[in-house]
């Protein structure tokens, strides 16, 4: 009788342990922990409002518009609901334009939904960042207005609602004094005689500056409201608009990037903001000036929408401030920069125009939002020679102003390639006002005193400038 074949047993045992890794490979996923949220953080402003989550992995959501309320919903996979997410919900504040509130729950196992009900319809960018400087994974959902407020209209009713405000004061000075006089002590003067009349002076009408400070933001309706189709100037606004000598400000870094940061902890976005919202009243008090800001709130702006706002004003001049670090604890000084197209001055300017122009990097630039990225290069490398030549006078101007308030960096007016500086046809500069990383100047820049310094030192060079060279009158297009 034929023996029969041994059974199969330790080859099949054999099969499945061989089988065995294989198998977990192919369960892997479903055995990893779920993505872990690091920060989740809301940024608003009056062009567009910013949410970011920050995880230790990668994350994979969807988005979509519901209307009727107007509401934006998120799907996040490979998540749960965790305290960061919850956190979210009081992060909202008031004054959002965008956002009136977040809800968060979990949609099913392993998916987290949530809810933003929004104040006006929105047009959402969503994206995701690698891991750059102290950001690990980044996944960002950028809110932008369906019709985008026009900037030109936006600076000559800015500055009809502050003489209109300053009439009004006058009005109410004038009303309050007339009452006095028909209903107090004044009303029996006649009667009296001049004792009577020399016992209640006339009240001094309060002093009026010319130009009251602008708010740095407007109060945004709670109740959800559709976007106004922008309104065509009139003649007489076109007119006010074509005589408006403009200036862009530009404080740099904000939002996600915070720039330098000093020993302390001050924070490079916090002090030239500040900077430049005093700046911005100096020079809105100067007849016949408007000051455009490419940030008025803590923001990130991306370095070529710097130059598209300033470009869309047909601004007569750019000034971007900063405060920047460097490896040297003991560099001081204030520096003021122009655009270079042949190769830097300095190592030093070199190295401060590639931190600075990093700074894209940092912040979280939708590459998506670049339709051509060659196109936009062409327009930002059409900087002129005569441009370079007016931005060199307008930086040994403010220079020349900066060495009466503190020490300088340099004595003359470095220029190297700086991304931010390639307005065609602006003259452009970029002010360090002190290096942050020196424990003496951060401890300046932390003091109003020394910055209203600045701000007036500043001031006084564009001013300067202005009156060497004054702006061409022009027929300003809008766009």
């Amino acid at each position: 009788m034929t023996r029969p074949v041994a059974p199969a047993r330790p080859r099949r045992r054999s099969l499945l342990l061989a089988a065995g890794p294989m198998a977990l490979l192919f369960a892997a996923p479903a055995l990893v922990r779920g993505a872990g949220i690091v920060a989740v953080r809301v940024w608003p402003a009056r062009e567009y409002t910013r949410l970011t989550i920050e995880s230790d992995q990668p994350l994979v959501a969807r988005h979509s518009l519901v209307t009727v309320p107007d509401r934006l919903t998120v799907d996040i996979d490979g998540l749960e609901l965790d305290g960061a997410l919850r956190e979210l919900v009081g992060q909202v504040r008031p004054d959002d334009p965008f956002i009136l509130g977040v809800r968060a729950g979990q949609f099913q196992p392993r998916v987290v939904r949530l809810v933003l009900d929004l104040k006006q319809p929105v047009r959402p960018e969503q994206f995701a960042l690698l891991p750059v400087a102290p950001y690990q994974h980044r996944l960002i959902f950028d809110l932008y207005p369906v019709q985008e407020r026009d900037p030109l209209l936006a600076l000559v009713r800015e500055r009809e609602e502050a003489s209109g405000r300053a009439a009004r004061a006058l009005q109410d000075a004038l009303g309050e004094l007339i009452a006095r006089i028909e209903t107090g002590p004044l009303a029996g003067a006649g009667a009296a005689g001049p004792a009577a009349s020399a016992a209640a002076p006339l009240p001094a009408l309060p002093a009026l500056p010319p130009w009251p400070p602008f708010p740095a933001s407007t109060p945004v309706p709670m109740t959800p409201a559709p976007a106004p189709p922008p309104e065509p100037l009139s003649a007489a606004e076109r007119q006010r608009v074509d005589r408006l000598v403009i200036v862009a400000l530009d404080p740099g870094h904000g939002g996600e990037d915070p720039g330098a940061i000093g020993p302390t902890g001050l924070r490079e976005k916090d002090v030239v903001l500040a900077i430049a919202l005093e700046l911005r009243e100096r020079l809105n008090a100067v007849p016949g000036m408007r000051v455009m800001l490419t940030r008025e709130g803590d923001h990130f702006v991306p370095l070529h929408e710097r130059v598209r706002k300033a470009q869309r004003v047909q601004a007569d001049l750019f000034v971007s401030l900063h405060a920047d670090a460097f490896m040297r604890r003991e560099a001081r000084g204030a520096s003021v920069f122009a655009l270079s197209t042949r190769g830097a001055t300095s190592a030093a300017a070199r190295w401060m125009a590639e931190r600075e122009n990093a700074s894209d990097r940092v912040g979280g630039v939708n590459l998506g939002r670049v339709r051509d990225p060659q196109i936009l290069q062409a327009i930002l490398d059409m900087s002129t020679t005569a441009q370079i030549k007016d931005s060199l006078v307008l930086g040994r101007e403010v220079l020349g102003r900066l060495s009466k308030v503190g020490s300088l960096h340099k004595p003359q007016v470095e220029q190297a390639g700086f991304a931010v500086l390639k307005a065609p046809q602006i003259p452009s500069i970029l002010v360090e006002t002190a290096f942050i990383s020196n424990p003496a100047e951060e401890k300046l820049l932390r003091s109003a005193e020394y910055r209203t310094q600045l701000v007036g030192a500043i001031a006084a060079g564009i001013r300067r400038y202005f009156a060497k060279n004054p702006p061409l009158a022009r027929q300003r297009q809008r766009g």
